[in-house]
């Protein structure tokens, strides 16, 4: 089967009025009946009236006495008047019907008994006052609720108390979701719950699906896995189409691979109305109409299936029991760093978010399409337009947000160095139950050192070796953060090395091994800590990086040169000893250093910097970080230098 070529790709807008045009703001699933008590959230499909008044007779609205209001009139504190129990009033609670011979009611505040059956007022009533009247709060026959109208808590209510026990609604939508490739596995298999096969991958993505489908009120209908065949595609769609199901959505098999059959399965049973969106991720997107039904062929990376769900399969799920389309929270933020992009392309960049002074700043997460932390992790996400190549730091930008503002203006933001302690730190803090949230970006020390002084971050993690004190950090600070007052303070001592292969099978010894050789190494990028260290320890063993194959293969946290080591795709890189631990890969200690928290001196006491401080002092985050291996965690939290 040959490629496809996408020669009609259609920007977001365009693709979204052709495939919105098929299935317009008319189109909606049937209606149905259902009970009142199960109607929240629903969507009325048709308008809906009282059948009874509430309420259904005339009460006291006050605890009193109910009286005849015209037996009252003249009263004034200078002339009194007295009532008796029995004839002239009676005594009467919050709610009880009002005698059909009274007319009002006078609070009990108001009274001034004198006896049993006697009290004395010092002000006239007036009628119906203090007294819910028959229908006061609903009539019968009136509107309750018009189409369209979406049930919530205190409708119910209403509904009830008005005699409507059950009301017609927009039919929640189904959908059903067919997950394709043969390298699939289910989770609920054997394999997927034991051990995987080269080449096999668990299906997570017919649940991120079914998720967001939910999530906008329908219902997920999950099929069995369909290898790349062709004609097992066909008889999946086929059983979709046939079925109760409002919307199909194919997993995976939209691209332009010459085994992605979905395009041409579709084309042959039904129309295909886009085959390629101008959106990054996402691009492949399928957009087609089968037999009145829409089919929506997703990418079968997670990231971009669940950016293409959001802009065709989303709105169209709302528009089918008549929801209207949600806004999300936008802010303004400057980006911590360029950010180049690809042109003819429009952008979705996941990002995270904090508040920096009177600034909100969008840090880049790794825009990897498969990368589905790049989710869970992003608390906004800034639209790169498909004119541009793109933005500059300087500029400023719109972000959606993914989550509640105030959990931005909560966030600390850690620019610098990877280490595992920062992400254990961020889960100690939520294990207090505090609101604040640590967001780490990854751009080496020195990367942190500059954020510190562009003032887009809160602290930086650092662990820069001075090779000729053998001082960490301190000439840093005082070279790039010049005239800026920072506070320094100890985080860990941990081990720094080589991370080789399980059973070290290219007999590594260190350093004095890598050049000339066979051995495979990753390094880590121009401007960390690790790779200061590196530089100077093979400048002392007289040895030019040039001579070490894989020297300018570079990753951009300690896990990342684990996960390369275990893969295959190098035999060593330089390292942390937990990061080797964690992934049961073998170490070779170099040395032992300092990695410390720089912080600007006027956010020391800042509430986010001040529970991060006291969070890395207490005993159980050292107890934690101990637990790691390969880290000492005895000076935590300690002051060490204040610069400036």
């Amino acid at each position: 089967m040959k490629r496809q070529v996408y020669l009609a790709m259609k920007t977001i807008e365009e693709a979204r009025e052709i495939f919105f045009s098929r299935f317009g703001p008319e189109s909606r699933t049937e209606p149905e009946t259902v009970a009142t008590e199960n109607a929240l959230g629903r969507v009325t499909s048709e308008p809906v009236f009282a059948v009874r008044s509430t309420p259904g007779y005339h009460s006291a609205a006050m605890d009193g006495v109910a009286v005849r209001a015209e037996e009252t009139y003249g009263t004034t504190e200078r002339k009194p008047k007295v009532l008796h129990i029995g004839d002239e009033a009676v005594w009467i609670n919050t709610g009880q019907p009002l005698p059909s011979a009274y007319n009002a009611v006078i609070m009990v505040e108001k009274l001034h008994v004198l006896d049993k059956e006697h009290f004395e007022i010092r002000s006239s009533a007036y009628p119906w006052q203090n007294v819910r009247k028959v229908g006061e709060d609903i009539i019968a026959t009136q509107l309750l609720f018009p189409q369209n109208h979406r049930i919530r808590p205190y409708d119910v209510g209403a509904l009830i108390s008005a005699g409507v026990f059950s009301l017609r609604v927009w039919r929640r939508p189904k959908v059903a979701i067919i997950p394709t490739g043969s390298e699939l596995v289910s989770f609920q298999d054997e394999p997927g719950r034991s051990s995987l096969k080269q080449g096999q991958i668990i299906d997570s993505n017919s649940l991120i699906l079914a998720g967001l489908v939910e999530e906008n009120e329908g219902i997920p209908v999950c099929y069995p896995i369909v290898p790349d065949d062709e004609g097992e595609i066909s008889q999946a769609l086929d059983k979709a189409i046939k079925s109760d199901a409002h919307m199909i959505m194919i997993n995976a098999g939209s691209s332009a691979g010459s085994r992605d059959y979905t395009v041409h399965v579709i084309g042959r049973k039904g129309e295909v109305l886009v085959h390629g969106v101008a959106m990054m991720p996402g691009k492949p997107t399928i957009l087609a109409e089968v037999e009145g039904k829409p089919v929506i062929g997703n990418p079968g990376y997670p990231v971009s299936s669940t950016l293409s769900f959001n802009q065709f399969a989303r709105p169209l799920l709302l528009n089918f029991q008549g929801l209207g389309q949600p806004h999300r929270e936008t802010v303004i933020v400057r980006p911590s760093r360029d950010i180049p992009s690809k042109l003819g392309l429009e952008e979705f960049l996941r990002v995270n978010i904090g508040m920096v002074g009177s600034n909100y700043v969008a840090t880049p997460l790794p825009r990897a399409a498969g990368s589905v932390t790049t989710l869970t992790r992003a608390e906004g996400i800034i639209r790169i337009s498909s004119l541009s190549e793109g933005v500059s730091q300087n500029e400023e930008l719109e972000a959606e947000l993914l989550v509640p503002r105030e959990d931005i203006m909560n966030t600390v933001l850690v620019i610098g160095s990877h280490d595992m302690t920062i992400d254990l730190l961020a889960d100690e803090i939520r294990r207090g139950g505090d609101a604040i949230r640590v967001s780490s970006g990854n751009v080496g020390s020195l990367g942190g050192l500059m954020a510190l002084k562009k003032g887009i971050c809160h602290l930086a993690g650092s662990h820069l070796l001075d090779t000729k004190t053998g001082e960490y950090n301190i000439s840093y600070v005082k070279r790039y953060l010049k005239g800026r007052n920072v506070t320094i303070y100890h985080l860990v001592l941990r081990d720094q090395g080589l991370i080789v292969q399980k059973g070290n099978p290219k007999n590594i010894q260190g350093l004095e091994d890598l050049p000339g050789s066979d051995i495979l190494f990753v390094n880590r990028q121009s401007g960390s800590g690790t790779r200061v260290l590196l530089d100077y320890k093979l400048e002392q063993l007289g040895i030019e990086g040039s001579s070490i194959r894989g020297y300018d293969h570079e990753e951009f946290t300690h896990m990342a040169v684990a996960v390369d080591v275990l893969s295959g795709a190098a035999d060593c890189g330089m390292g942390i000893f937990a990061a080797a631990r964690a992934l049961d890969l073998d170490f070779i200690p170099v040395e032992r250093e300092q990695y410390d928290l720089i912080v600007p001196s006027e956010m020391v006491n800042l509430p986010g910097i001040a529970k991060v401080l006291e969070t890395v002092r207490t005993r159980h985050f050292r107890e934690r970080v101990a637990e790691l291996g390969g880290y000492d965690p005895s000076a935590s939290g300690e002051l060490w230098k204040e610069v400036g």
